[in-house]
């Protein structure tokens, strides 16, 4: 199947083909003809699988059909996402595929003064990209009005609920008119997220490409077994290949990816961080570096996983094993995009090796081991951080007790506890 064969417009068809797109993929070619039927649908797809172009291709056709020229059009139709990162990205898509079409758009998010956000929708837009809060923010304002949306997207449905947008959402669909045309994409069908789903959609079509416990076969796996105080030695070693032209690193916390960008910079390797405590400027000019392959490293929190789509990535590394299993499939689902191939790199210590299991389970694969590396393994033990009492908080984390009924003192720590999850 080609684009052609999904009755699109002359104008969508040159954009696709100066962006080099011939073939839909698996969710494009499922949904693109719902929805340009005017139907509801519900679209179950993880990440890479271009399920932005699926809605928002449909979305400019159908807009166009009944093009306002008013100088105060109202906003026709709203997509939500979770994060800025994505937001912009959805809008850079809107551009590129509806380049020879005369509609209107912008993306609105927060981290930024909202002027030249207020000013662009005040001059009138047909399509609205935003996130949540700054979305809610405008509303009260006076801002934005949704009462003449005709169609309405929630992308990244299970990702909302993991940031705690959840009742923002509600506040939203509150919002809008009864009459529209629904989109609802997610990567995971949680009981919440079904539950969302019913309360959005009317009659929809369902779509599921490619379930969360899958990764792309494109992808080459790989695991490092590695104390935590080796891990960015054995980072380090991994760069001195000159074939990773560019790699994205993922971490659990904010303060190490930073840490991270430090030890990498200082070893005279190009790297920046992407994380909630960057500016928003900061974020993007990153996130264009790495494209533009200036900075060889982009180093991430999960906040950004999602938010992050560059072309032909090749490799991906885990540098902290992530708690949530989905997350990991998340992560490494950035490289092997649209049939190109990728590697994926995880470095595990030893207490980490539980999410592994929990990882494997979810994929149904053993992830090949590398052990030959000059990094391997030593701590096989190392001891638990101790829990805090419920007194006062004194001298926490400055010693780990003996194993009950152990009178041999406890083995030399590579990094102690587990860092708090800090997006």
């Amino acid at each position: 199947m080609t684009f052609q064969d999904l009755n699109l417009t002359p104008e969508i068809l040159k954009a696709l083909s100066e962006e080099g797109y011939t073939q839909p993929t698996p969710i494009q070619s499922k949904a693109i003809p719902i929805v340009l039927e005017g139907r509801d649908l519900l679209g179950c797809a993880q990440t890479g699988t271009g399920k932005t172009a699926a809605f928002s291709i449909p979305i400019i056709q159908l807009l166009d059909k009944n093009e306002n020229n008013s100088r105060n059009r109202p906003i026709r139709c709203l997509i939500v996402t979770p994060t800025r990162e994505l937001a912009i990205q959805i809008g850079e898509s809107i551009q590129a595929y509806g380049k020879y079409h005369r509609l209107n758009h912008t993306v609105i998010f927060g981290g930024v003064k909202q002027h030249s956000q207020v000013n662009a929708l005040q001059r009138g837009i047909d399509i609205l990209v935003a996130t949540p809060g700054r979305l809610l923010d405008l509303m009260q304002q006076g801002f934005i009005n949704l009462r003449q949306i005709e169609m309405f997207v929630l992308d990244e449905a299970d990702r909302m609920l993991d940031m705690g947008f959840i009742h923002d959402v509600k506040k939203l669909i509150a919002a809008l008119p009864q009459k529209r045309q629904s989109l609802f994409f997610s990567a995971t069908m949680p009981p919440e997220i079904v539950k969302l789903a019913s309360s959005i959609l009317s009659n929809p079509a369902k779509v599921e490409v490619a379930p969360v416990s899958s990764t792309a076969e494109t992808i080459k796996q790989y695991l490092y077994y590695v104390d935590k105080g080796n891990k960015n030695a054995l980072l380090l070693d991994i760069l001195k290949d000159a074939k990773i032209k560019t790699v994205l690193v993922f971490t659990r916390t904010k303060h190490g990816a930073d840490k991270i960008v430090k030890v990498l910079v200082k070893n005279d390797i190009k790297a920046q961080a992407i994380h909630g405590n960057k500016a928003q400027n900061a974020r993007q000019a990153a996130l264009a570096n790495f494209k533009a392959q200036t900075t060889r490293v982009l180093v991430a929190t999960d906040i950004a996983a999602r938010g992050i789509d560059v072309d032909e990535l090749e490799y991906v590394i885990n540098f902290d094993i992530p708690n949530i299993s989905e997350t990991y499939v998340h992560r490494i689902g950035r490289t092997g995009r649209a049939g190109n191939k990728g590697t994926a790199y995880s470095f595990c210590d030893a207490e980490e090796r539980v999410d592994i299991k929990n990882i494997e389970k979810l994929i149904s694969m053993k992830i090949p081991v590398i052990n030959e590396h000059n990094f391997p393994l030593l701590d096989e033990n190392p001891p638990k951080a101790a829990k805090p009492s419920h007194g006062p908080r004194t001298n926490r984390g400055q010693g780990s007790a003996p194993k009950a009924g152990g009178n041999k003192p406890p083995k030399k720590s590579y990094g102690g506890g587990r860092e708090k999850r800090n997006y």
